[in-house]
């Protein structure tokens, strides 16, 4: 009686699920300073396939198809080596989120998820004894080596809920999307590869706490506003060496070919070299803008190349990798395999610039193959106008250099 019983309760979990419309659950991840909050809508696509969103702030970060076996639902992110995979009931979702599964720095921490989806963080309605509204002149501070890095924090508040981001000169911190909390702000994101969560206490123009970056180990945050705070000049981080007149380099693509910048495909066109990892969210977000900005302009003489830095050498992870950013965005212009995923990597693979800071990095080149641009990280659309302001100064030099 007692298994079919079991067997009775699976049937009618199994088909009023699969039955629902979207919903949207608050998902928490286990960090080593608490439980990072973010939303998750779920969407039915057929009887044990879904549709499933990452939310934050504005963001809809879609994973690849989830499915149903049983009781539970497995949720891969396979362009960031993660996936989400709980135990399901009609309101609940129990499991773990896994990083790097099958390699040696795989781990693993627990997952929740619970129907319904208000406030990112616990508000319990009480009184809004702060404002952030504004930029904020930031310093995260590593308490065990001490070293220190800036920051810009721009944040936009209505009422209790509060989003914005960090702009730093190796990317922003994407989406964070969080709530004022009596005198505590909290806010999140997570997208399978980011891992954060900010919790601290504001006292009129300052503002100081933890900063958890990733899932494992944490900052010290403190703020300032400062609505004149500004990064230094991205511009000039990365150029030419004495010696040099211009970038020069050869790599493989996915099929094993050899790419030049000196080919004749890319002779007398405008080309950006766009330097990145198929596994930093800031890279997908330029990658976003990328791909159908060429090929709305392919055929005026405009030309990317992409330098693929991943976390491994090994060929089939590099093409495999490849195709999925090719399937998620788009991409038509060629990938190349230029290294490993770290600076001093991509420093070492183009050595004719004085270095590569972080990803992604991007080189533009005129007609003539002069650098005639090069900028350090990038400042997605979670920046807000931030990112518009990229958007219009990129098309107004590409439009430029085509011109001339």
């Amino acid at each position: 009686m007692r298994k079919i019983f079991v067997i009775l309760t699976l049937i009618f979990f199994s088909q009023s699920f699969t039955q629902a419309q979207t919903t949207r659950w608050r998902a928490t991840v286990q960090v080593e300073n608490g439980q990072l909050p973010f939303g998750l809508e779920i969407q039915k696509k057929s009887k044990n396939t879904f549709d499933v969103y990452v939310l934050n702030a504005t963001e809809r970060f879609k994973t690849d198809k989830a499915t149903l076996s049983g009781d539970s639902i497995t949720i891969p992110i396979s362009l960031f080596d993660a996936e989400l995979v709980a135990k399901m009931t009609d309101k609940t979702l129990t499991g773990v989120y896994r990083k790097n599964k099958g390699r040696k720095s795989f781990f693993q921490v627990p997952f929740n998820a619970k129907l319904g989806y208000l406030d990112r963080f616990r508000t319990n309605k009480m009184a809004i004894l702060g404002n952030v509204q504004g930029k904020w002149a930031t310093n995260f501070t590593n308490p065990t080596s001490q070293k220190v890095s800036f920051a810009v924090g721009t944040f936009q508040q209505k009422g209790n809920v509060v989003t914005g981001s960090f702009l730093t000169t190796t990317g922003d911190y994407r989406y964070m999307d969080g709530n004022m909390v009596g005198d505590s702000l909290f806010m999140s994101t997570f997208d399978g590869s980011h891992a954060f969560l900010l919790r601290a206490k504001v006292e009129g123009d300052k503002i100081t706490g933890k900063f958890q970056d990733g899932v494992f180990g944490y900052k010290i945050f403190e703020a300032k506003r400062d609505a004149k705070a500004a990064l230094p000049d991205v511009k000039k981080i990365t150029y030419l060496k004495e010696g040099y007149d211009k970038l020069d380099f050869t790599f493989l693509n996915e099929k094993g070919e050899k790419i030049s910048l000196s080919d004749d495909r890319f002779k007398g066109k405008v080309v950006v070299v766009q330097v990145l990892g198929s596994w930093c969210p800031n890279c997908m977000d330029e990658t976003n803008y990328l791909a159908p900005f060429y090929k709305k302009n392919k055929a005026k003489g405009f030309e990317v190349i992409g330098l693929a830095y991943e976390k491994t050498l090994d060929k089939d992870f590099f093409v495999t990798k490849m195709n999925l950013l090719r399937s998620r965005f788009g991409v038509e212009y060629p990938l190349l395999q230029a290294g490993i995923n770290s600076s001093e990597s991509a420093s070492e693979s183009l050595p004719m610039l004085n270095k590569i800071i972080g990803f992604p990095t991007s080189i533009i080149i005129d007609k003539k193959g002069k650098i005639r641009e090069t900028h350090a990280g990038f400042s997605g659309p979670g920046t807000g106008k931030y990112y518009t302001e990229w958007v219009a100064e990129f098309e107004s030099l590409i439009d430029k250099l085509l011109k001339e």
